[in-house]
């Protein structure tokens, strides 16, 4: 299910232009997943890992202002301040920022599987062929 453009922009603008605000800030793993034939609240969405809870917080200011330069207001925010797991919700497009551990524990990947996925960059950690490399990484074991 599609939504109209929302202020000219389209899910597929928003998801590109929050990518580029989270690739600007040095995001990690970014991930989007197209869920528009498993779930008719959003068309999108795209999980992010940020360093440390500094770094979430700099994400969700920078896709925050990202968007709202596109006229474009998000409808919520869950998380914020000193949180491992920051949600922004864009209405197509919703977007979770996590630490690392809190990305491995909740496994939205897993949970969303089988719906299209796009990994940016480096996003080889989380793929099964690559787990044991990044929980070596985890453990100090590189």
């Amino acid at each position: 299910m599609t939504k109209q453009k929302i202020n000219g922009i389209s899910g597929e603008e928003l998801v590109e232009l929050t990518k580029a605000a989270l690739e600007d800030v040095k995001a990690q793993d970014i991930q989007v997943i197209d869920v528009r034939e498993k779930h008719s609240l959003t068309d999108y969405m795209i999980i992010a890992t940020g360093t440390s809870n500094r770094q979430i917080s700099a994400m969700l200011e920078k896709v925050r202002e990202a968007v709202k330069a596109k006229g474009v207001q998000p409808l919520g925010e869950e998380g914020k301040g000193d949180s491992d797991w920051v949600l922004l919700d864009l209405n197509d497009v919703i977007v979770h920022m996590m630490t690392a551990a809190a990305r491995q524990f909740y496994d939205l990947e897993r949970l969303w599987l089988g719906a299209e996925q796009s990994r940016s960059a480096d996003g080889k950690h989380h793929s099964p062929e690559h787990a044991h490399e990044y929980a070596d990484k985890l453990k100090g074991r590189e």
